[in-house]
């Protein structure tokens, strides 16, 4: 799911979706994806450096936390979980939101790969780790820092694993809606095994960046809190 980060005229500014500005925001650079396992099989390490060859400038902060502080964080108490769900991004705008991992190079692969492929603009997206990810996430009825699985939120119900992945490909360019169709007859107890084991070990395959992805320069009115 993911081409990382920025790319050279295109896609990608990054900045940490939960988190607080560091000092000089907004930075001009971006951290480099931290180096891969040792054990990284070359095929994988191949395919991060093309995603790496396509960054470009744009505004950053440094991520507050990592994916396990995250996790480690404190519940949200019922004042704050019900100004999170008084937020509607559906008042203006009915567009579907994609909420993806920000700080996953898998993911932000495959959220270029959708920009290039919805050519009618018809999805907006989100980190998980970002504001607005986070209210979503409540509003689907999971927890806010819980960032296992994409999510595809749209106003009236979501989606999430194998079967938000198929769903988001149905409204995508020829021929992904048709492959999608007939993947959507698998039943999702065959589907997302296979989406856990990817989706689990997607750090250890493909790496993660030091900073995490909120917005892009080439697509300003896609991205939600940018």
């Amino acid at each position: 799911m993911h081409r990382q980060i920025q790319r050279t005229g295109g896609h990608g500014t990054v900045a940490d979706a939960a988190c607080r500005p560091a000092a000089g925001w907004p930075v001009r650079s971006i951290a480099p994806a931290a180096a891969p396992h040792h054990r990284l099989q070359a095929g994988s390490s191949n395919w991060q450096q093309r995603q790496h060859s396509r960054t470009q400038s744009g505004a950053a902060t440094l991520c507050r936390a990592s994916s396990t502080e995250q996790a480690a964080a404190p519940a949200v108490s019922q004042p704050a979980a019900a100004a999170v769900q008084a937020v509607d991004y559906f008042a203006t705008d009915k567009r579907p939101v994609v909420l993806f991992d920000g700080v996953c190079n898998m993911c932000n692969g495959g959220v270029n790969f959708m920009l290039d492929w919805d050519k009618e603009g018809v999805y907006r997206f989100a980190a998980l780790q970002s504001t607005p990810g986070r209210q979503l996430l409540t509003r689907c009825g999971r927890a806010p820092d819980d960032i296992s699985s994409i999510v595809l939120v749209e106003e009236s119900r979501c989606y999430i694993k194998s079967e938000a992945v198929l769903r988001i490909a149905l409204r995508l360019g020829m021929p992904l809606p048709l492959l999608a169709g007939l993947a959507l007859l698998v039943p999702k107890f065959v589907g997302d095994p296979v989406y856990d084991q990817v989706a689990n070990n997607r750090y250890s395959f493909f790496g993660k960046s030091d900073s995490c992805r909120v917005s892009d320069d080439g697509f300003a009115d896609r991205f939600i809190g940018a």
